[in-house]
């Protein structure tokens, strides 16, 4: 049987204990909170820079055949980068593609003009991090996640 005294210090040490937790567990949370919205932060990079590659990618090969009826090599790269970014959980409303001269990004750059055959062409895109992240974050705080990549326009024909 345990005596008086080793029972006090039983529920000394449970309280202690519990005392320990109480400091502790707050601090393991936010880690795990930070944790979770680093990661998220870094898969969203990821997305933004898979498809920036994919959709300059497809802005420098050959578009022949694979645009619809009145359809321009500039809005099927923004849909298509649209809609993986979107099929893989970020806001559509949120994300931002552009097509710009490489030289001069301030210039728009058409892909179907003859002119800008073989010339320097770069596909930004841009999501704020509010969009992403899992908990509120105040326009404050808020910043963009942005991803480019500068390709040739690879419209010219190809010689036999």
């Amino acid at each position: 049987m345990r005596t008086q005294k080793q029972k006090q210090r039983l529920n000394n040490r449970r309280a202690a204990v519990a005392v320990e937790f109480a400091v502790v567990a707050p601090m393991l949370l936010a880690i795990i909170v930070g944790l979770i919205e680093l990661t998220r932060a870094y898969d969203a990079q990821n997305l933004l820079q898979t498809a920036t590659r994919e959709g300059a990618r497809f802005a420098a090969m050959d578009r022949t055949d694979m645009l619809q009826e009145g359809e321009s090599a500039n809005s099927k790269l923004i849909a298509d980068v649209t809609n993986f970014l979107v099929s893989s959980g970020l806001p559509a409303d949120s994300i931002q593609v552009s097509v710009v001269d490489a030289d001069d990004p301030t210039q728009p750059f058409d892909l179907d003009d003859p002119a800008n055959d073989l010339q320097l062409f770069q596909v930004e895109i841009s999501v704020p991090f509010s969009a992403v992240s899992y908990t509120p974050v105040s326009e404050a705080y808020d910043y963009m996640l942005t991803a480019a990549i500068t390709f040739r326009n690879g419209r010219a024909t190809l010689s036999q």
